[in-house]
């Protein structure tokens, strides 16, 4: 799974930073990770860094998704291109995309879990949409992958998670933290699966394919 990256300093350590075991895409706050030879990414989880991860991408990672989002996103955008076809395998969605199948699985679990998809087994196995493609919200698909979407500890919207913040008593900036919230979060609301799943563009030098469903 992907590793955590590191956080800028101290203060926003012990002041603003989530705590351990909250998934947020508050990784929005962090920078990526550096890795060797200047790549940017996640490693793997035997601590290879994937084949497929791109290399260095010069941001100051005030706004960051991890690649769980990424991928996420791109499996839901293939089913949904796919939707009433029929089950699609994760095999064909890995080779289609060029991701690492072993991490689809992986995301799939959660995908499942916040009932986006559904699994199907047998010879012609795979997954589909729970639901029409216009029904599912961009927000909804990176929030089961990534979790709350915040940028700081002291905008998430439950107060049990908000008030371990030691400044919540005496800050005046928590507006902003809120206001950034809320705009990205409405930002992706404002997209549904429908809405991304146009018909795909090979990649320079690919050969445009098809999914085997």
């Amino acid at each position: 799974m992907p590793t955590a990256t590191r956080l800028k300093s101290d203060d926003f350590r012990r002041n603003c930073a989530l705590p351990p075991g909250k998934g947020v895409a508050g990784r929005i706050a962090r920078a990526p990770a550096a890795q060797p030879d200047g790549v940017v990414g996640d490693l793997g989880h035997s601590g290879s860094i994937d084949s497929t991860v791109r290399t260095s991408f010069m941001s100051s990672g005030a706004v960051h998704f991890s690649t769980k989002g990424e991928y996420g996103v791109r499996l839901m955008v293939e089913l949904a291109r796919h939707h009433g076809e029929g089950p699609v395998s994760l095999a064909d969605v890995a080779e289609h995309e060029d991701l690492p199948r072993p991490y689809l699985e992986q995301l799939v679990v959660s995908l499942r879990e916040a009932d986006l998809v559904v699994s199907h087994r047998g010879a012609r196995g795979g997954y589909t949409l729970s639901r029409d493609p216009r029904e599912i919200r961009m927000g909804d698909v990176l929030r089961a992958l990534e979790g709350p979407i915040v940028p700081m500890i002291c905008a998430a919207h439950d107060r049990e998670t908000s008030g371990q913040c030691g400044r919540t008593t005496f800050c005046t900036v928590n507006t902003l933290w809120v206001k950034v919230r809320d705009a990205i979060n409405a930002a992706v609301d404002s997209l549904s699966l429908a809405d991304l799943a146009s018909p795909p563009v090979s990649a320079p030098g690919v050969q445009s394919a098809q999914l085997v469903v």
